[in-house]
């Protein structure tokens, strides 16, 4: 919705209910929705991580670097697809690789990506 349309009937109705000023509360919300790339970047991230074989891949490189082919073990997998998993990990900025002559080698790329690892451990322990 861009900032000139009005809200749907019903919120706006809600709206007139709750405050004085509806028009000035609408305007504070628009002032407060978050830009659409820091969006975009978040849902990147939380893409990457809805898989379960990215989640083995990134917590095998909790432990430490790996080449592509130990992952492939560890996925018990095919190149094509362990290359795959690693694109969208590097994309979302989980991952970053070096290359070594003709291997390349994955390691996580902040700590940040393993805070969100470690959160939804503690997330699934109180379910």
């Amino acid at each position: 919705m861009s900032s000139t349309e009005s809200p749907p009937d019903e919120a706006y109705s809600a709206l007139s209910r709750l405050y004085d000023d509806p028009e000035a509360r609408i305007a504070d919300l628009r002032d407060t929705r978050p830009p659409e790339r820091d969006v975009a970047g978040q849902e990147a991230v939380f893409k990457a991580l809805a898989n379960e074989d990215r989640l083995r891949v990134l917590e095998t490189l909790r432990e430490s670097e790996c080449c592509g082919c130990e992952l492939q073990v560890v996925l018990d997998a095919p190149q094509s697809t362990v290359a795959t998993h690693l694109r969208k990990l590097k994309q979302a900025g989980l991952i970053k690789s070096r290359r070594k002559g003709k291997w390349s080698y994955y390691r996580i790329a902040d700590t940040a990506a393993l805070e969100l690892l470690d959160l939804a451990h503690a997330i699934q322990e109180d379910v």
